[in-house]
C-alpha cells in the first residue's frame, strides 16, 4: 500500500512538473517562479491543476444528513449564525505550491531557450582531489596507527571475550585490534564564477523597470549557478556616482539626479582587480539601464568597457530597460563600438515580454 501511495504521489508530482515546463515561457516574464526561494529549491505557485476529489454515486443521494431537505436549505449552520451575501456559482482557482530544485529549473530553462552549456575558462576549471585523513582502516603503516581507536577496539574485544579484569585493567592490543588513519580524497571544485550586477537607479528607473531586472537576474542566477560549484555575486548601483550594495538595496534603492554609466564600469573594474583575478575567476558582468546617460560620458563608458571589462570578463551583457523618461541612446553607442565582440551581448528589454529574448541573447553564447 505504501509503495502504491508513493508511486501515485511521484506520478502526481511529475504531472505538476510537466505543467511547469508547459507554462515556463509564461513564467519567464513574471515573478511567480521567484516565490519563496531557499538555498537549493524554489517554491512555485502552480495554478490550474485539477485537485483529485471524490465523486459520489447516485445510491443514497438526497437529504442533508439529518432527514429530508429541500434545495437551498443551509447545511451545518446554526440559526442566526449564517454569513451575509449570496453564494457564488463559479468554481475557484486551485493553486498548489510546489518545491522544485534549482538544478531542475535550470534544465527546464536550457531546454526552453535551447541554451548551450557554459564552458568555463581559467585555471580554476580543474576539480582537484584534496586528501584528508578522515577515515579509519584495519591495515596501514604503523606511523598512521590511531592509538585511541586501537585501544578502544582492544578493550571491546577483551570485555566481549571475558578476558578483562577490572582489578588488573591491562589491555594488550593484538593485530586485529589495530586501527589506522586513512586518507579520503574529497573533490574540491576549483571552477569559480562571480556575477557582477550593475543597475542605473536614477529617477527614471521606476519600480516596473526594477522588477524586470529582478526577474531577469533570477533566471541568470539559475542558469549560471547550474554550471559552477562556487558562485559569488556583487551588486553595484549608480546614478552620477556608483556604489557597491547588498542585494536588497540593489532592487529597492531609488535615487535622483544625473547619470554617469562610466562610474559603474570603473567601480566594476576595480572590484575585479582587487578581488577576482581573471586568470582564476570566470567573470560575468550585467548592466541594466534605461539608456539615458549624460552625453559627454558615453565615450568614456564605452572606453572602460572596451579596455578594462572585456579583457577580464567571460561575458559582458547590457540590458536596456525601456522607460518613459529615458532616451535609450546608450544601447546604440555600445552596438556601434563593441557590438561585434565575441564576449558582448546587448539586449533591448521594452517590457516583461522582452525578458525571454533578452535571456536568450545574454546566455546563448555559452561562455
Amino acid at each position: 500500500m505504501i509503495q502504491r501511495i508513493e508511486r501515485d504521489n511521484a506520478r502526481f508530482r511529475e504531472i505538476v512538473r510537466g505543467k511547469i515546463r508547459q507554462n515556463l515561457r509564461k513564467y519567464l516574464s513574471r515573478g511567480e517562479l521567484i516565490g519563496r526561494q531557499g538555498r537549493n529549491v524554489v517554491t512555485i505557485p502552480v495554478p490550474q491543476i485539477d485537485i483529485p476529489h471524490f465523486r459520489h454515486g447516485q445510491r443514497g443521494s438526497g437529504g442533508v444528513g439529518q432527514g429530508e431537505g429541500d434545495v437551498g436549505d443551509p447545511i451545518g449552520t446554526a440559526p442566526g449564525q449564517g454569513g451575509s451575501g449570496e453564494a457564488g456559482s463559479d468554481p475557484g482557482e486551485h493553486v498548489l505550491e510546489v518545491e522544485i530544485e534549482l538544478e531542475e529549473l535550470a534544465q527546464m530553462l536550457g531546454e526552453e531557450l535551447e541554451l548551450p552549456r557554459i564552458e568555463p575558462k581559467g585555471k580554476k576549471n580543474i576539480v582537484q582531489a584534496s586528501p584528508r585523513y578522515t577515515s579509519i582502516r584495519q591495515v596501514g603503516p604503523e606511523s598512521l596507527r590511531h592509538v585511541k581507536r586501537t585501544l578502544k577496539q582492544a578493550l571491546k574485544r577483551s570485555i566481549t571475550s571475558g578476558e578483562y579484569d577490572p582489578k588488573n585493567p591491562r589491555i594488550v592490543p593484538i593485530q586485529e585490534d589495530k586501527r589506522y588513519r586513512a586518507r579520503k580524497f574529497i573533490p574540491q571544485p576549483e571552477a569559480n564564477a562571480v556575477l557582477i550586477y550593475m543597475m542605473d537607479v536614477s529617477g527614471s528607473m521606476m519600480d516596473e523597470q526594477k522588477e524586470i531586472v529582478r526577474i531577469t537576474a533570477f533566471w541568470i542566477d539559475t542558469w549560471i549557478k547550474a554550471h559552477y560549484k562556487g558562485v559569488e555575486t556583487r551588486y553595484i548601483v549608480h546614478d552620477a556616482e556608483a556604489a557597491e550594495v547588498d542585494r536588497h538595496t540593489f532592487f529597492h534603492i531609488r535615487e535622483s539626479g544625473g547619470t554617469k554609466i562610466s562610474s559603474a564600469y570603473r567601480l566594476c573594474s576595480r572590484v575585479i582587480r582587487e578581488h577576482f583575478p581573471p586568470d582564476e575567476w570566470n567573470i560575468y558582468a550585467f548592466h541594466f539601464s534605461d539608456g539615458d546617460n549624460w552625453g559627454e560620458d558615453n565615450s568614456e563608458a564605452v572606453r572602460v568597457v572596451r579596455d578594462e571589462l572585456l579583457p577580464a570578463c567571460n561575458l559582458f551583457c547590457y540590458g536596456q530597460v525601456e522607460s518613459a523618461y529615458g532616451s535609450g541612446l546608450f544601447l546604440h553607442f555600445l552596438q556601434e563600438a563593441i557590438g561585434d565582440q565575441e564576449n558582448v551581448s546587448l539586449a533591448d528589454i521594452p517590457d516583461r515580454d522582452g525578458i525571454y529574448n533578452a535571456l536568450k541573447t545574454f546566455l546563448g553564447k555559452g561562455r
